[in-house]
């Protein structure tokens, strides 16, 4: 019997009682993105911990204007001269101006702030304080958030919906307030630029600097406003729709629209294009029949996880955060190019993507039977290809070295940490081998094929060659996906040496679809890479580590479980992998670890057989694996998002759902088989 797909959906709609600090509401496509509070708009942001952003994919802007400095500004180290190999921009040292700016720019614009504005019988401007019976619904199955309170006793009802093939917004308001002119909507615009040079403080909306921006506004046609918005070399449009009132200018950067005082409804549409183009603005009536047709659409299609009646008490909540994910990750993780950790939904490291991360984020799409989802970034590799050859030709390797964190044009940013990184290396390449498995055709070959012959050209000439030892050696310098071990002492780590055999072998199996031969250096590198390194009958972290479970060592992400796991790992000894990640769960410093580690530590539990201790870590009740009511995986104060989670949890499940190729043939073979578990799924894809 299939699956009854709506009842699954609708029975994890967010339902919110009250203010959720940190919980908002988020409505998107996968290119725009708009977060709202309890009222359905951004009216109280001082009342949530999570900025509520508007952000869109190709907003983005540069301080001062663009190219203020470049990467030749900036001291680059760990270059050997001898070998005319490496060379990172890894420290701030006496050119601190070039590396933070670099750093920061360019980074996401937050493209306005849209709220209501209620007002008290004298005209003083109400708090928040004056809602009660907050109710507030995130209708998955259309894609509508419903919001229903009352101000000083009043009803209030919202709805609120993004169209999902524009960057637009659709709201609908009811409320006797609007009548008796007492319900206003504001529209705000922050100021551009960072307001830290830290890393993990550059969330906040930026309300100083007037003259550091410029809005224009200019009535385009009855009760239709055009903004334009300009910032140093950057811009954008904002038009905007209401069905009553009058819109004024009360501040530099401030709108409000006030209701004509004869109804107690308004409609309100709202579209941002970029500054050459014209905002394409759609009525409320067809945003809302085309968001309804596309939620359901996606919830039909692909794949479906349902754990009703399991006897296990995290079934359904694991089940929420199934449910959740999609969604989540289908708004955030599945635009035009790899997202940053927060998504769409506020601005964390400088608002830039992390390519190692892009796993973690859209991995699953394929295996959850949904594809094209992936391969709407997957693109964008093959526009910044140029960018990518000339940062491996620069550091003296052949081949494409794909940056780590980028802005929209692919250009890497300085880091102790980021240009030291080499395990998003592989990915493009796995992640178009999925993509052909989904459509395995001349065309899918064509499409990806360079990205796939070039990451593998770069990973072959990276490997040393070591004649003492008579093998291939994976640097130094180098930071592992454990990101805590010095560049300058790290060399072979257990998951990049795996990834490096395994993203190889796949781009040699391309090139022979392809009709290309086979370089010989591809199959030396693979024939001859260095063994995984072992100690005490477990893996290291990477072959220099002395004990990668000492409390100096066991913290951040236990990467060497990802050799078994999220690989095959063909290299991987199962004995020893077994020993390794019940090591790992006794002895590591869980706090010190980021969401998508317990994915991880679950499918490496999954391969092994260990079907208990796949959900165990899956479901590990630590403050980094917590999802919020909104579904957002939850890591710490200033990080309320981490989709790469959301990700990871889904990858998992469709994994120990639906099996692997060349895993045992039995339903569900990563769940307990003791009958605690009642696992129906369909529309997943088996893992390689």
């Amino acid at each position: 019997m299939k699956i009854d797909r709506k009842s699954l959906v609708s029975r994890h709609h967010p339902v919110i009682r009250g203010i959720e600090p940190l919980s908002p509401l988020s409505v998107g496509n996968g290119e725009f993105a708009f977060t709202a509070d309890f009222t359905g708009l951004q009216t109280f942001p001082e009342r949530y911990e999570a900025p509520l952003g508007t952000q869109t994919q190709w907003a983005w802007h540069s301080s001062g204007g663009k190219n203020v400095w470049t990467l030749q500004d900036v001291r680059m180290q760990y270059r050997d001269e001898a070998k005319q190999k490496g060379g990172y921009p890894v420290h701030a040292e006496d050119r601190e101006e070039p590396y933070h700016w670099l750093r920061q720019n360019p980074h996401r614009l937050q493209l306005g702030q849209i709220g209501f504005v209620f007002t008290s019988k004298e005209g003083e401007r109400l708090t928040a304080d004056a809602a009660t019976d907050i109710e507030q619904t995130h209708e998955l199955w259309t894609g509508v958030l419903y919001s229903q309170f009352r101000i000083q006793g009043h009803p209030v009802k919202v709805r609120t919906v993004c169209h999902p093939d524009a960057d637009q917004l659709g709201v609908a308001v009811e409320s006797p307030l609007l009548a008796e002119g007492r319900l206003a909507v504001s529209i705000r615009f922050p100021a551009p630029g960072m307001t830290s040079r830290s890393w993990d403080k550059t969330i906040a909306l930026n309300w100083e600097g007037d003259d550091t921006h410029r809005t224009e506004c200019r009535h385009a046609a009855e009760r239709t406003a055009l903004f334009e918005r300009a910032m140093d070399d950057d811009g954008y449009r904002m038009a905007v729709r209401w069905s009553q009132g009058e819109l004024a200018q009360e501040g530099t950067h401030a709108f409000a629209l006030r209701p004509a005082g004869d109804s107690d409804k308004l409609e309100l549409v709202v579209a941002f294009a970029r500054r050459e183009t014209e905002p394409a603005l759609t009525s409320l009536e067809e945003t809302l029949r085309a968001s309804a047709a596309h939620w359901e659409r996606f919830w039909q299609g692909g794949g479906a996880v349902e754990l009703a009646g399991s006897r296990d008490p995290r079934a359904h909540e694991l089940e929420r955060r199934i449910v959740l994910s999609q969604y989540l990750t289908a708004i955030h993780s599945a635009g035009s190019m790899p997202p940053q950790e927060t998504g769409l939904l506020y601005n964390s490291w400088f608002g830039k993507p992390h390519l190692e991360m892009h796993w973690w984020h859209a991995f699953h799409f394929p295996l959850w039977g949904r594809p094209q989802l992936l391969e709407r970034s997957m693109d964008w590799y093959n526009a910044i290809l140029p960018k990518a050859r000339e940062l491996a030709e620069s550091q003296g390797y052949t081949g494409a070295r794909w940056p780590k964190m980028i802005g929209p044009e692919g250009d890497q940013s300085p880091s102790p940490i980021a240009t030291l990184l080499i395990w998003q290396q592989p990915h493009p390449i796995v992640m178009a081998e999925l993509l052909y498995l989904a459509k395995p055709t001349e065309e899918t070959l064509r499409r990806y094929g360079d990205i796939v012959l070039e990451s593998a050209e770069f990973m072959a000439s990276f490997a040393e060659w070591d004649e003492a030892g008579g093998r291939y050696v994976l640097g130094p310098p180098l930071i592992p996906a454990q990101e805590l071990h010095k560049a300058a002492e790290t060399w072979n780590p257990t998951y990049e040496l795996e990834y490096w055999r395994h993203g190889l072998e796949t781009a040699m199996a391309w090139a022979e679809r392809m009709g290309r031969e086979i370089p010989a250096r591809w199959k030396d590198v693979c024939s001859r890479l260095s063994p995984l390194p072992v100690k005490d009958g477990v893996y290291l972290a990477h072959e220099n580590c002395p004990n990668s479970y000492s409390d100096r060592n066991n913290r951040d992400h236990p990467s060497m479980l990802g050799a078994l796991g999220m690989l095959p790992g063909k290299m991987v000894d199962p004995e020893t992998m077994r020993r390794t990640l019940l090591r790992v769960k006794a002895s590591w410093q869980w706090e010190t670890t980021w969401g998508w580690d317990y994915p991880m530590a679950a499918m490496t539990a999954a391969r092994l057989g260990e079907g208990e201790l796949a959900v165990d870590m899956l479901m590990m009740d630590v403050t980094k694996n917590t999802y919020l009511p909104n579904g957002h995986n939850y890591q710490r104060p200033g990080l309320l998002a981490y989709l790469p989670g959301n990700g990871g949890l889904l990858t998992a499940v469709a994994m120990m759902a639906c099996g692997w190729q060349g895993g045992p043939k039995s339903h569900a073979p990563g769940f307990p088989a003791d009958g605690s578990w009642k696992v129906r799924w369909e529309g997943l894809n088996a893992w390689m």
